[in-house]
């Protein structure tokens, strides 16, 4: 093998043999060194060196990039790489892998934030027909994240410190907030579980994977108790309150939860025509709280008044063509259960004295059931809370219908006969 010292002249002057596909020119000074032409007419700087008793090649780069001085440098760093044992070809390769690693961590930084895992539970949430539970945690997250510090929102969720987060929810403490600390808290903590779980629940989306959450940064944080509300309405009050409503679709729905036991104003809202049973005048809604799968059924088997109203809205319903019993402006959904709420607001205030709310009025059917008599069972089944245990879940069917019906039939008696007696 011919060698001399490479030059550009030399470099320049050398082809291909017309008989090869390729041909190489040595160079002398760095005789690992070389440069090779192809048929094609491109030439390049090799490297070849040996490893092991195996010849190992590597291409440096194009002659008319690389000077021959820079490619001699480099010869001889590959010749010292494979003098400590290591294929350069190996090497490289790591290399660009721990690059490639680099490159995915910051991107994972830039789109795995603790704002993308929030927008992931809330999401998932909703996607298990937890409506109110989901568009609760994104106002909270709104309005004491993403507003107050932006710049937490944005960092990667798996590197949030518990400090971080003990922070944010002092702050939100400090603005004389009674249960949003406590919400905002359950809510991170949520999230970060199913982050945590993802790797190993099958029943979770995959996209919590993508988090690498480790370690929830909540746990540290003690749960914080949100206070239960002890205000219920006076007899006199709730006759106030009643004789307050009217008959547009907003107050209807406000008495159809009254008279139907105290129910919940978002599960009455999302009632429709074909969950209405004129035979045995039974209203079906469903109940999404808690740790269920799938909604739980839950049957009313309401009284006259309560059927009258019910009556009255599907008769409202056809005449618009819409399915629901409270068609939002649209007639293409319901009323959102935000709406409500507002109503009693003005009502209350319009009364005077203590403020009130739905979940008061809710409270003060509860209170008032207890002083007719009902226990404690019967009026879990009919407000649809505290059912849950293996008990309820798998074994117990029963429907309660009679007994839920005999208790609707004596709140209405109870109702009426205090609206006549206070006249």
């Amino acid at each position: 093998m011919e060698r001399e010292n490479l030059t550009a002249e030399r470099i320049q002057e050398f082809t291909c043999s017309p008989v090869k596909q390729q041909s190489f020119l040595w160079d002398k000074s760095m005789q690992r060194l070389a440069v090779r032409a192809t048929a094609g007419g491109v030439k390049a700087f090799i490297f070849e060196g040996k490893l092991d008793r195996s010849t190992i090649r590597k291409t440096i780069g194009k002659t008319d990039v690389w000077t021959v001085q820079d490619a001699r440098k480099e010869a001889r760093r590959l010749q010292t790489v494979i003098d400590r044992g290591i294929d350069p070809r190996v090497q490289e390769r790591a290399q660009k892998a721990e690059k490639a690693a680099k490159v995915a961590s910051v991107e994972a930084n830039r789109k795995y934030t603790l704002k993308a895992l929030l927008k992931t539970y809330t999401d998932h949430l909703s996607a298990q027909g937890k409506v109110k539970s989901a568009n609760d945690a994104r106002s909270v997250i709104k309005c004491h994240l993403l507003e107050v510090n932006p710049s937490l929102s944005h960092k990667p969720a798996n590197s949030i410190t518990s400090d971080e987060i003990a922070d944010l929810i002092r702050c939100v403490h400090e603005k004389g907030k009674k249960r949003t600390p406590g919400i905002l808290r359950s809510t991170l903590s949520a999230a970060y579980n199913c982050g945590k779980k993802a790797r190993f629940s099958t029943e979770l989306p995959t996209t919590f994977k993508k988090f690498n959450i480790i370690q929830n940064p909540t746990d540290v944080i003690p749960p914080i108790a949100v206070n239960a509300g002890n205000r219920t309405l006076k007899k006199n009050e709730l006759k106030n309150y009643m004789e307050s409503l009217g008959d547009d679709t907003i107050d209807l729905a406000l008495k159809l939860a009254l008279y139907s036991g105290g129910q919940r104003m978002v599960q009455i809202l999302r009632a429709e025509v074909m969950d209405w049973t004129p035979e045995t005048r039974t209203l079906r809604l469903f109940d999404p709280k808690g740790k269920r799968k799938q909604p739980r059924e839950h049957l009313l088997p309401l009284g006259p008044i309560a059927a009258s109203i019910v009556s009255k809205l599907i008769e409202r319903a056809r005449d618009l063509d819409t399915t629901f019993l409270f068609p939002s402006s649209t007639l293409k959904t319901h009323i959102h259960n935000s709406i409500p709420g507002p109503r009693v607001t003005t009502i209350a205030s319009t009364m005077g004295g203590e403020p009130f709310d739905l979940r008061d009025i809710r409270r003060t059917v509860e209170t008032m059931l207890a002083g007719l008599g009902i226990s404690l069972d019967i009026r879990s089944q009919l407000l649809s809370h505290g059912i849950s245990g293996v008990q309820a879940m798998h074994y117990d069917r029963y429907t309660y219908t009679k007994e839920k019906h005999a208790t609707l039939i004596k709140w209405e008696n109870y109702l009426q006969f205090r609206t006549k007696k206070t006249k």
